[in-house]
């Protein structure tokens, strides 16, 4: 049943449509329809803040570790495997809207505290960085979940400083820890307006092992569906 329509504003929450073996409820709780498409905080200050910090007088560069090392949707002048510590890229991002929906939320990578994470960086021309980060503001802070980092990336040519979108434990998009029958209940189900989160999940995989990045987390994830499948 859908939420009955409140004011602006308001908040709605909906209990997720997920089942798991023997009729229980997976633990996604609720999820708030009103927030959905309404931005967490203002993300023009964000963009603004790093601009001034990029300053404009380099080449910027850009850390990938999801979606952005297949479809990157911007053109670079170079491309570099890299490793960034502190961090690790997780499958513990909601998305409401482009892999899944408020009813039956998916998943999107986020770049947690922790470890060691390897991707991508990419270097954009000096005199198209405004340009570039504008872009990727539009595509990746719609709704200023991420929190932007300068973070430093080691390459096979020598350390660089690269923006990289981070997310913070205490943000409302962090889903927390997943149980394995939850990640299949959402592998099984979630499908937003860009795709399934499955499809999102094995597109990753395959570029990173493209690139020589093996992600053992994802690997694993990967299996369960397989195994149950099977």
């Amino acid at each position: 049943m859908l939420p009955r329509r409140e004011p602006l504003g308001a908040r709605v929450e909906v209990r997720t449509g997920y089942q798991l073996p023997g009729g229980r409820a997976a633990a996604l709780e609720f999820c708030s329809v009103s927030e959905v498409s309404k931005p967490l905080r203002d993300p023009a200050p964000m963009l603004q803040k790093a601009l001034s910090e990029w300053g404009g007088d380099e080449d910027l560069w850009v850390f990938g570790y999801g979606s952005l090392i297949w479809k990157p949707d911007f053109a670079f002048a170079e491309r570099r495997p890299a490793r960034v510590h502190g961090w690790h890229r997780a499958l513990k991002m909601w998305s409401r809207i482009n892999r899944g929906t408020p009813e039956r939320p998916g998943l999107v990578f986020g770049l947690l505290t922790g470890g060691c994470c390897r991707g991508m960086v990419f270097r954009i021309p000096r005199d198209a960085g405004a340009e570039v980060l504008a872009q990727l503001w539009r595509r990746e802070m719609t709704l200023a979940v991420y929190d932007p980092r300068w973070l430093t990336a080691d390459t096979p040519q020598g350390r660089v400083r690269a923006l990289a979108f981070t997310l913070s434990r205490k943000s409302p998009s962090h889903t927390g820890e997943l149980s394995e029958e939850e990640y299949r209940a959402i592998f099984a189900a979630a499908t937003g307006i860009y795709g399934t989160t499955l499809d999102y999940a094995h597109r990753t995989l395959e570029e990173l092992r493209r690139h020589d990045i093996h992600d053992r987390n994802l690997e694993k994830l990967l299996r369960l569906i397989r195994a149950h499948d099977a």
